[in-house]
């Protein structure tokens, strides 16, 4: 390998050719502030535009400074990382910025975890120059069921443009306009409500300021938490468990259920269940669903629809239905664990506590913003009443534990709820990629082969390449399993089904990076992969510790369909646990 060798702020260093100076400094512990810059080594990204100039330094023998995040080394080159013509600069660029940008820092939901205002403080910047000679840009605020886009906000860094195009390969965003006036946007300018955004959230998690933010409900969950007339029942994901300490000062992976129970019964629901009672619920529908399609399959039927897809991931709904349109037979048509959860809670549940309909308010923490606007979705409503009425993530979870002043680290543990709070170890993987399928997996392999599995854990479905194939032996039949996550990486798996050249008989897919685990509305990982494997692992502990890790053991399932349901795929359990997908492809017309 040929390498380079330079000096940074006096002190020599050897790299290899194409390394930039940003990178050759960190190797140095030296540190470049950067505003633009984004590298996500885990999810092969590296978003580099050296737009903003916040990471310029200054080349001995060049004229102008160099952005050093995209300035490659070169022999001999001596760099001076903080002199003071690069240190003006920098506050003289910051200035710029600031001076088309709102001054509502003690409103603004990023208020305290906002990259500009964090390097605004630690450039010293008290206040901006010539701020009323020319007038700033302004835009309506553009409010969707998940995420809000405030581009008043909208530094370009273009982070959020890299994420969905590139990684997501999703298309909602790119850049219009040019000066002051040049933002990041939908397609034409329009909503995100009417573009191909599926609402995954990963833009948010990489928004360097509030130009992206989450829509929140932590305040309405007070008013209703506050209303003795209303009965405020919560479900909680797998992913939020094992991310949630991270933002009480918790190292990755450190699992909170119990502490998790106890800080949402001390902030005042009535009962508080586990989705993850209803993840098993899923596997009896969708494994049903899998076992019928792999039978009609096998005696000769050719207009049986494989390979299934699973259809937890409301993220992957969206994209499938505006992208791949002419695929809405393929998904299983079973609904998410959430909205399982709800249609059961606000009747089978209601019933037994003798509450209305309308009086219950069914309240989610999930680790997805896209749950915002699967709750909204009118196939998941009665009368206008919706079977979960709100969502909200782990990071507003966090910050209302933190609003009523609970230190989550020295919380004692305790239970959920009965009887929507028991569940199975395979419903606990639900939230790593991969788990969903080895949960199908354990049930369906007893019910096709009338075996017992004694072996329960399918390491071959684990991991987290980005696209992944395990074969299994299913008494002889070997079952084809795909795997993917990230909508980039589902894209190459759907081509593929579209063309008829899929090998697979089952795909399972998430939106996000590691499943759930890196949803866009879990704390921030930064695409860092050791976090997201903490995470996954402490998920996989939580199976491993469950006295019952297949689906259709859970007592209370089984007490769900003997008193209510009767058997999977029956009627009643599709009428309220089963959906329909719309084409929505119209919404990227103009993205061709």
């Amino acid at each position: 390998m040929e390498t380079v060798k330079l000096t940074i702020d006096n002190k020599t260093i050897e790299v290899p050719k194409g390394t930039t100076i940003y990178k050759a400094a960190k190797k140095l512990d030296i540190e470049i502030p950067v505003l633009c810059y984004m590298d996500l080594p885990d999810l092969n990204i590296e978003h580099k535009p050296g737009g903003c100039r916040v990471c310029s330094v200054e080349v001995e023998g060049r004229r102008n400074l160099a952005p050093s995040c995209s300035t490659e080394v070169a022999e001999g080159m001596i760099v001076h990382t903080h002199s003071m013509r690069v240190l003006n600069a920098r506050k003289t660029v910051m200035e710029l910025i600031l001076s088309d940008h709102p001054k509502d820092c003690l409103s603004c939901p990023k208020s305290g975890n906002c990259d500009l205002q964090n390097l605004a403080i630690k450039m010293g910047i008290r206040e901006i120059p010539n701020q009323d000679i020319a007038e700033m840009s302004t835009y309506r605020v553009d409010f969707s069921p998940s995420i809000i886009r405030d581009m008043d906000k909208c530094i370009m860094c273009r982070r959020c443009e890299t994420m969905c195009n590139e990684f997501q390969t999703v298309g909602a965003l790119s850049a219009v306009n040019r000066g002051f006036q040049s933002v990041v946007a939908p397609a034409f300018e329009m909503d995100l409500e009417d573009s191909p955004c599926t609402y995954c959230g990963q833009c948010v998690a990489v928004c360097p300021t509030g130009a992206l933010t989450e829509v929140d409900h932590t305040n309405k969950l007070i008013e209703d938490l506050s209303n003795p007339e209303k009965t405020v029942i919560v479900q909680t994901a797998p992913a939020v468990r094992a991310a949630l300490g991270e933002e009480f000062g918790m190292a990755p992976g450190t699992s909170v259920t119990g502490k998790m129970v106890t800080a949402l019964r001390r902030l005042g629901f009535k009962y508080v269940f586990d989705t993850d009672f209803a993840a098993d619920l899923t596997i009896m529908e969708e494994g049903s669903e899998l076992l019928d399609r792999l039978t009609r399959h096998l005696n000769g039927d050719k207009n049986v629809k494989l390979p299934i897809l699973t259809s937890c991931c409301p993220g992957w709904v969206n994209f499938f239905e505006q992208q791949f349109a002419d695929l809405l037979d393929v998904p299983s048509t079973a609904r998410s664990p959430q909205q399982m959860f709800g249609a059961i809670a606000k009747t089978y549940f209601a019933e037994k506590i003798s509450v209305n309909r309308k009086d219950m308010i069914v309240v989610s923490i999930m680790p997805c913003l896209a749950k915002k606007y699967e709750c909204q979705r009118d196939e998941f409503k009665v009368d206008d009443n919706p079977d979960v009425d709100y969502s909200i993530s782990t990071r507003e979870l966090a910050q209302l534990i933190k609003r009523a002043n609970m230190d989550l680290a020295h919380m004692l543990d305790e239970d959920f709820d009965q009887p929507m709070g028991e569940s199975s170890g395979a419903a606990v993987i639900f939230g790593a990629t991969g788990g969903v399928i080895e949960a199908a997996v354990r049930t369906a392999y007893e019910l096709y082969t009338r075996k017992k599995l004694e072996k329960v854990d399918f390491k071959q479905l684990r991991g987290m390449d980005g696209i992944r194939h395990a074969e299994l032996d299913f008494n002889g039949f070997p079952l084809q399993i795909g795997i993917a996550h990230g909508l980039g990486n589902a894209r190459k798996l759907l081509e593929e089904i579209r063309v008829g050249k899929s090998q697979f008989h089952a795909i399972e897919i998430m939106a996000c990076p590691g499943g759930c685990i890196g949803g866009g509305g879990q704390p921030l990982h930064h695409g860092n992969l050791n976090i997201l494997q903490k995470r996954m692992e402490a998920i996989y502990n939580e199976d491993k510790n469950k006295p019952i890790r297949k689906s259709h053991e859970n007592p209370y399932i089984k007490k769900l369909y003997d008193e209510f349901l009767g058997k999977p795929m029956s009627e009643k359990a599709h009428q309220l646990l089963h959906t329909h997908y719309t084409d929505k492809s119209k919404k990227i017309i103009y993205m061709k």
